[in-house]
């Protein structure tokens, strides 16, 4: 059984995007199993290459009727398992396991990815009635004691296994236990009934942020108010208010508390109108589940024996306690507050320049910000985002670098089918010509669509099912009016290097068995690879090859050029604060008992931060509880410190490859060979040893944050 079929759900949950279409009478609810099989693709193997998802062939009738003879036949193919009479041994146990709920997996992924990118009522709907479905065939499974106790046998013998069945063996016999194996048959009709009710919670938590993207929007109706704004970008906002029907000029929300749309306008009333809207996203609704879902996994880590839901979380981490989280958050707060505060004073002083009356409140921060910076460096996003235009960064950028680094070509491939018209396919070739894998990419937004930027898998890889990998990256970047150019801002353009680090984590996987192969590794490791990706994105060679007009072809000149380096680390005291209170939310809200009293969201807020010494007014935390999707519905519950923990890997790493050549195939090939392609098929940290051959330092980190003194 490929992958927990729950972490796939919940993974996706958190990028569900807003309900756009309709309810029409083809509802989940009408759909029943009598469907004909022949004419349900989702039961079908794809004749695509690869197996490529047929993506204009599903229908959303397919889901329900494939989920439930999915569902069957997996149980069918734990019951040959369990029932197998010859003696217990790693293929008949835990390979059989990894080649069966092939059809399971499949059909939710094809689902949640979707349900992520082109979600709407129906979606939604089909959603709330197969997730208990789900939970309960999880539990099923995870709580079957004739599965655990062939399982548990196995691991008795792991000493006499070797390399990924070894691996395999520790990482189930850890998965069964965690799931409650061992409880007694009361105790596990608990967590049973916990399951669901979390699973019940996190599916309205993040349905809730999904109406919230389609709701929870800024309409202004007077042009002048858009002052600060470029002719194309009030058009572009003109053209969202009319493909959602309404009239004016309409503002959509990011998943983020800031608004990058702040460090543009000039009517500060319309700027606090933004940012209050910002912050009381989904409070009534999302309140009360924050409360919840926080209380339902205290209880569940108690009944499995762990202090707290943190406790619980992290044991399967490479921090491996919470006090080791706690350590390098609360180490890293003081610093990251103090400069914060310099930044402060440097904006203040704008301030007074303009003659502003007020205190510096947090829906100023961006505009008074970007003033300082261009002061500063002489730079501001109208000069540079010119030079930033979308496919020359895509093909000259981060192509390219991938190209210098890893000898990598990426093909367009127009004859697959894709989900939507502006997703482009992709095919990936190694150095040497042989083909890897397929890639997809969506970069625009759209009503229907998670806000932020991910990487999914649709096909992992494996050898043991002879899988190639089938990836895609999801952006948001907003997408402008007809006929114009899509000009990118350098934080976009760090997306876009960051989500294909994910990519190529799946790409070059190089593992037999799915379950620890591509991206399934501990989340204070997955992320470590997209980090190190992001910063060739300013490596000057790569730089020069893409930053060039979008009218003119010429090069960005190196004056602006060297601007644009010097100023890469501004802002980071304000930025380092917000995540770092962000992460200090998820782990306090993961730190109570069961039995903790909470009558306020906010209060609990307030006092989390006071207590680490990071309740700094102007910057609140970078997602506030009743919005913070990675935490809530996203699979990231006290584990969103994982940002931190693996730049500091990912850090010390780039600073180690620019001691050795840098963009070299080389150097490509060291990192791919020791890191990406090992999936969780080895211990991770000794997969960084074997790659820099020493432990990390936090030099390196404080330096790419400009932390340092």
């Amino acid at each position: 059984m490929r992958k927990n079929l729950i972490t796939i759900a919940i993974g996706t949950l958190f990028v569900l995007g807003g309900c756009s279409a309709p309810a029409n009478n083809n509802t989940a609810s009408s759909v029943t199993t009598t469907q004909s099989q022949a004419s349900n693709v989702l039961l079908q193997t794809s004749p695509l290459q690869y197996h490529a998802p047929q993506y204009d062939k599903v229908v959303e009738a397919d889901y329900l009727p494939a989920f439930r003879i999915a569902i069957k036949q997996s149980n069918a193919e734990i019951e040959q398992i369990v029932n197998n009479p010859a003696p217990v041994n790693f293929d008949n146990t835990l390979g059989a396991f990894e080649r069966s709920g092939q059809l399971l997996t499949r059909v939710s992924s094809m689902f949640f990815n979707m349900s992520s990118l082109m979600s709407n009522d129906n979606m939604v709907a089909i959603q709330n009635e197969i997730l208990p479905d789900l939970t309960a065939h999880e539990d099923n499974v995870f709580m079957n004691k004739k599965l655990f106790a062939r399982v548990s046998e196995l691991y008795q013998q792991k000493d006499q296994l070797k390399g990924e069945e070894k691996r395999l063996t520790e990482f189930y016999y850890n998965n069964f236990v965690r799931a409650g194996a061992k409880l007694t048959a009361a105790e596990q009709a608990k967590v049973r009934q916990i399951n669901g009710e979390l699973a019940k919670s996190t599916s309205a938590y993040g349905q809730n942020i999904l109406s919230s993207f389609k709701n929870d929007v800024v309409l202004v109706t007077d042009v002048k108010e858009l002052d600060g704004l470029s002719a194309d970008e009030i058009a572009s906002l003109k053209a969202e208010a009319t493909n959602a029907g309404k009239s004016g000029y309409m503002i959509t929300l990011v998943n983020t508390t800031g608004q990058p749309i702040l460090a543009q306008l000039n009517n500060r009333a319309l700027r606090e109108r933004i940012w209050k809207v910002s912050t009381e996203r989904a409070t009534k609704t999302n309140g009360p589940l924050v409360i919840k879902l926080a209380k339902l996994r205290a209880e569940k880590a108690a009944l499995l024996g762990y202090k707290n839901w943190a406790s619980y979380s992290v044991a399967n981490q490479m921090a491996k306690t919470p006090d080791a989280v706690y350590t390098i958050l609360d180490n890293l707060a003081p610093k990251a507050v103090n400069k914060a505060k310099n930044e402060a004073k440097d904006i203040q002083a704008e301030m007074a320049k303009e003659g502003a009356n007020f205190t510096l409140q947090p829906w100023d921060w961006a505009y008074y910000s970007a003033k300082v910076r261009n002061a500063k460096f002489q730079i501001d996003e109208s000069q540079v985002k010119p030079y930033f235009e979308f496919n020359r960064v895509l093909n000259d950028g981060l192509f390219y670098a991938m190209n210098k680094l890893y000898g990598i070509t990426i093909k367009p491939r127009n004859d697959l089918p894709v989900w939507e018209q502006d997703v482009t396919a992709y095919e990936v070739f190694d150095k040497d010509g042989t083909s890897l894998g397929l890639f997809y990419l969506d970069p625009y937004a759209r009503p229907g669509k998670n806000g932020g930027a991910w990487m999914n898998e649709a096909i992992t890889q494996s050898g043991l099912l002879n899988a190639h990998p089938v990836i895609y990256n999801a952006l948001n970047i907003p997408k402008p009016a007809a006929g114009q150019p899509t000009l990118l801002t350098f934080d976009e353009v760090t997306t876009m290097f960051h989500e294909f680090g994910h990519a190529l984590h799946g790409m070059f996987s190089d593992v037999k068995y799915p379950s620890i192969a591509g991206t399934a590794t501990a989340r204070d490791f997955v992320e470590y690879p997209s980090q190190f990706n992001e910063d060739w994105a300013i490596n000057p060679q790569v730089l020069a090859n893409y930053a060039k007009h979008y009218k003119t072809g010429k090069a960005i000149p190196t004056e602006l050029l060297n601007k644009i380096m010097k100023s890469h680390t501004f802002n980071q005291g304000h930025d380092t604060t917000e995540y770092l209170a962000a992460a200090i939310l998820d782990m306090e809200w993961h730190s109570i008992s069961a039995d903790t009293p909470i009558s306020s969201v906010e209060k609990f807020e307030h006092a989390a931060l006071a207590k680490h010494g990071i309740a700094y007014a102007p910057v609140p935390p970078r997602y506030k509880s009743n919005y913070f999707s990675h935490s809530f519905s996203g699979g990231y519950s006290a584990s969103y410190y994982a940002y931190l923990w693996t730049e500091l890997l990912a850090a010390d790493t780039f600073a180690y490859m620019g001691q050795h050549g840098g963009l070299t195939l080389e150097n490509g090939a060291k990192f791919r060979k020791e890191v990406l392609s090992k999936g969780n098929s080895e211990d991770l940290m000794g997969n960084y040893l074997d790659y820099k051959g020493s432990e990390p330092t936090i030099d390196a980190l404080l330096k790419r944050r400009g932390l340092t003194e």
